[in-house]
């Protein structure tokens, strides 16, 4: 007999239009195994996610930039189609905020954590993140909130050369706009033109130290804090790959026991009186070997699949069991166990696994997501280089030609040697 209430319905929401979102699938392969029945309100049109076969049924997103009550709107609708209520398990921080927002007019047709509607955005929010660690004397790189150029300008010079300059609400960046949530900056020009463009982005332009990337100095933390506020399910990892390299999503990551990120999480999260689902993302300061909080996820990571104890337990499985009063089953951690995303690290995947590993898009029981990847991925690999082939550059078409061939699709940009930008859609890192 299920220990999952497999009467209870779960909806998986993705606003952004990333086709190539792996966490999706994994919502959907992980409740769908358990005998829940999966709704997916997102574009998956061009997605291997549409797919699986633990996918009841396909939903229509809600357009590209629209209100928190637009995406309440859509959720009515597909939940006075389910018969009853349902676990909602937002994928990305555009959802996450808005089902927060319309909490209230969601409930009792949604079952949801017991969260305050603002938390989710300040936390999401890269500079009201800042003055949480501040107040709560977590470490993060210093910041500084330009309020002029010149400001900016000057910050360069205080806090870098280089510096991460950030959109402090990446979610809200306009698509094909050309503006990342993320990237380096290395001189006042290029700190200038970024500050010109603050009406379009949505939120303010903050600069941050930069702290260099290295060997195990990026680590993430994905949890479930359940109905009492402890913390469940998931572990501490850390990346050994990136994509692009240096920052963004992970490639490549491995569950690694760390208590010292453990215990941050665990006092964020009990300071905040957070509840629900969360992925932290952390790096080492090589010179002092403190871990400073860079993002906090108020949703899934897209490779939360990777902390699966030994009882099958996940974050998102801990979710649709506490919000339906079911007993969490205790299992162990499995220390070494690999998670691989293939289209940005397919080597990777071939590679010996001990302690066990956990795909992206293969599954020996849902294979039909694998197959469309390859295919749907050599075309969007195509379109992305023909497109930078076509774009114009004061070097000149042989200079571009050369560029564009020398680069994969899904590599750093030069103008972005790090890679900091162009990674992981906004609301994604």
């Amino acid at each position: 007999m299920s220990s999952f209430d497999t009467r209870v319905p779960a909806v998986v929401l993705r606003i952004d239009r990333n086709p190539f979102h792996h966490g999706t699938l994994g919502a959907v392969r992980s409740l769908g195994r358990a005998g829940v029945e999966v709704h997916v309100v997102a574009d998956c049109a061009d997605s291997p996610v549409g797919a699986s076969r633990y996918l009841h049924r396909l939903h229509a997103p809600p357009p590209p930039g629209a209100s928190p009550a637009r995406v309440a709107e859509t959720l009515r609708r597909v939940a006075a189609g389910l018969g009853g209520p349902a676990v909602l398990v937002p994928m990305d921080d555009a959802g996450a905020i808005a089902v927060a927002r319309a909490r209230a007019e969601l409930t009792p047709r949604y079952l949801l954590p017991e969260l305050p509607g603002p938390l989710p955005e300040r936390l999401a929010d890269k500079a009201e993140l800042a003055a949480v660690c501040a107040a709560l004397d977590i470490p993060h790189p210093r910041t500084v909130l330009p309020d002029s150029a010149a400001e900016a300008v000057r910050a360069v010079g205080v806090l870098g050369p280089p510096v991460v300059a950030k959109w402090s609400r990446p979610w809200l960046l306009p698509a094909g706009g050309g503006l990342r949530s993320t990237r380096l900056v290395r001189s006042a020009r290029q700190v200038r033109e970024l500050y010109a463009r603050a009406g379009e982005a949505g939120g303010r332009l903050l600069l941050q130290a930069f702290l260099p990337p290295g060997p195990d100095r990026d680590w993430f933390f994905h949890g479930y804090a359940d109905h009492r506020g402890v913390l469940r399910a998931g572990g501490t990892g850390v990346k050994t790959r990136a994509r692009p390299r240096g920052a963004g999503l992970t490639a490549v990551g491995r569950w690694a026991a760390d208590p010292g990120v453990r215990a941050l999480a665990e006092r964020v999260v009990g300071e905040l009186g957070y509840r629900g689902v969360l992925d932290l993302d952390f790096r080492r300061c090589g010179g002092t070997g403190r871990y400073h909080l860079l993002d906090f996820n108020p949703r899934p990571g897209a490779q939360f699949r990777l902390f699966t104890d030994t009882a099958g337990l996940d974050v998102v499985r801990a979710l649709h069991l506490d919000l339906t009063r079911r007993a969490l089953p205790v299992g162990a951690a499995v220390p070494g166990r690999v998670f691989v995303a293939e289209n940005y690290a397919p080597l990777a995947a071939l590679r010996p696994a001990p302690a066990g590993r956990e795909a992206a898009w293969h599954a020996r029981d849902d294979r039909a997501p694998g197959r469309a990847l390859w295919g749907m991925w050599g075309r969007h690999a195509a379109g992305r280089l023909a497109g930078r082939l076509r774009r114009p550059d004061p070097a000149g078409p042989r200079e571009v030609r050369r560029a564009a061939a020398a680069r994969l699709p899904h590599q750093a940009d030069p103008a972005d040697p790090v890679g900091l930008g162009d990674g992981e859609p906004a609301g994604h890192r």
